[in-house]
């Protein structure tokens, strides 16, 4: 089996994390196989239509799966853990995971405006822009600093930092 790669990405509500992640994916998928994982914790999201077909079998209980000649798509009642997920998906090279900050692997904070120290005990580098000041903070050694805006320095982190799972 190949090795298969994943980091994560975290921080506050507004603060680009899906920008990064997308703009992440967008360069890497060129030449790898790209998965996301995105964490929803208030169960906002909504991918199925009431009344449809699916959604009649999703209320049932059932795991419901939809599949078509271009997608796949899988309801779950059920939480899933990072291996089941990464079973369920399999086929990937990269695993980019945005949210679920207690999960053991290298991850990136973004932060605008300022910074939630909070995160540090979960990062390993913070991504940012010219609208924090960082000399207003006290940012642990081990913690890389990013710039927001420069992908490629991203991306090189993410080469070098990436876990094998």
């Amino acid at each position: 089996m190949k090795t298969r790669v994943a980091v994560a990405f975290t921080g506050p509500s507004n603060s680009g994390k899906t920008t990064l992640v997308q703009k992440v994916a967008s360069a890497l998928i060129k030449e790898r196989k790209v998965a996301i994982i995105k964490n929803d914790p208030k169960d906002k999201a909504n991918f199925d239509v009431e009344g449809k077909d699916s959604w009649k079998f999703f209320q049932t209980g059932a795991e419901v799966v939809v599949t078509s000649p271009t997608r796949t798509t899988y309801f779950s009642h059920r939480e899933k853990r990072l291996d089941e997920i990464v079973s369920m998906v399999s086929d990937f090279d990269i695993l980019l995971v945005e949210g679920l900050k207690t999960l053991p692997l290298p991850r990136i904070a973004i932060f605008r405006n300022e910074i939630d120290e909070s995160y540090f005990e979960y990062s390993e580098a913070i991504a940012t822009d010219d609208s924090v000041d960082l000399a207003k903070y006290a940012i642990p050694p081990h913690i890389d600093i990013l710039d927001l805006n420069d992908l490629d320095a991203i991306l090189a982190w993410i080469d070098k930092h990436a876990k094998a799972i």
